[in-house]
């Protein structure tokens, strides 16, 4: 027999393969169909609901992992899509150009201009890309060389906050001060 015949175990509802004896594979003879799947079980038998009406347990076919990298940012990646789609077309008409050359069409000088017009266009799209993430990254601060505007613009903020701070402390004391003899200090 060359594939694994298909039968459903009396009761349960579930699939299993049989072999060359018509058992199902992977089973104890002396185990009656179904229970093997629900020996499996780590539930002990029991549905996500705890029923324990003795459905079988199955295994997901895969686990879900983190990605390892991020996705892109949504400038950049809509940039990224544009010029792959521009990239595409530009290899289609250059194909088409190439075979109604080959065959002697009055088409291939039409096709030609366009190609080379079209090859201009994916190259601003794939510079498109590059100067996105570019722009993308020195303004969300991703870049980490001292150079970058994102930690220039930082430091600002921290200075301003610090001078906020500072001045509210100063603020608060006088006010503390105020508050003890009931009038500047020097007045």
């Amino acid at each position: 027999m060359g594939t694994a015949e298909r039968s459903v175990a009396p009761g349960d509802g579930v699939t299993a393969p049989k072999g060359e004896q018509g058992r199902e594979l992977g089973s104890d003879p002396g185990v009656p169909a179904g229970a093997a799947l629900r020996q499996s079980d780590p539930a002990g038998g029991q549905d996500e609901r705890g029923s324990g009406e003795g459905r079988p347990y199955y295994r997901p076919l895969w686990i879900e992992e983190p990605a390892r990298k991020r996705r892109l940012p949504d400038p950049v990646r809509t940039a990224a899509v544009r010029a792959v789609l521009i990239t595409a077309v530009t290899l289609i008409q250059a194909m088409v150009a190439f075979l109604c050359t080959m065959a002697g069409s009055w088409l291939a000088f039409p096709m030609v201009l366009s190609s080379v017009t079209s090859t201009v266009v994916a190259t601003w799209g794939v510079l498109d890309v590059w100067v996105t993430r570019q722009v993308w990254n020195q303004r969300n601060g991703v870049v980490s060389v001292p150079s970058s505007t994102a930690r220039a613009l930082r430091r600002e903020r921290r200075r301003a906050r610090r001078k906020e701070r500072s001045a509210a402390r100063s603020q608060e004391r006088i006010r503390r001060r105020q508050g003890r003899t009931g009038q500047f200090s020097h007045s």
